[in-house]
């Protein structure tokens, strides 16, 4: 079973920056990491995707977030970053981590972290 450990957010006011963390554990021998990524859930919405990185480097960004966050990832450590700039209280939201995972014996399976707390003050 793989597990998923966030860490960073907390408060910050607007305009400030942020950095949270994802570290992957558990994967076993004899497996690859497709890619890592993190989406969000603001209160009275739905989970949105945010910005994800491929094994191969490839970033993708949602409009919203473009120029101001950058993902990044420690393919040693199996670890994914987003460091977040110009923040906006729209930005403010639960961020989820997920990892998806490709092993001989269950094909690709995503997993998730438990989220982290993101709040943007203004």
């Amino acid at each position: 079973q793989v597990e998923l450990v966030e860490s960073g957010g907390g408060s910050v006011q607007a305009g400030g920056s942020s950095r949270l963390s994802c570290a992957a554990s558990g994967t076993g021998n004899f497996f690859r990491i497709n890619f890592m990524g993190w989406y969000r859930q603001a209160p009275v919405a739905e989970r949105e995707f945010v910005a994800r990185v491929t094994s191969g480097g490839i970033t993708n960004y949602t409009d919203s977030v473009k120029g101001r966050f950058t993902i990044s990832r420690d393919s040693a450590e199996n670890t994914v970053y987003l460091e977040m700039r110009s923040l906006k209280p729209e930005d403010t939201a639960v961020y989820y981590c997920y990892v998806n995972v490709w092993r001989p014996n269950t094909g690709s399976v995503t997993y998730w972290g438990q989220g982290t707390q993101v709040t943007v003050s203004s």
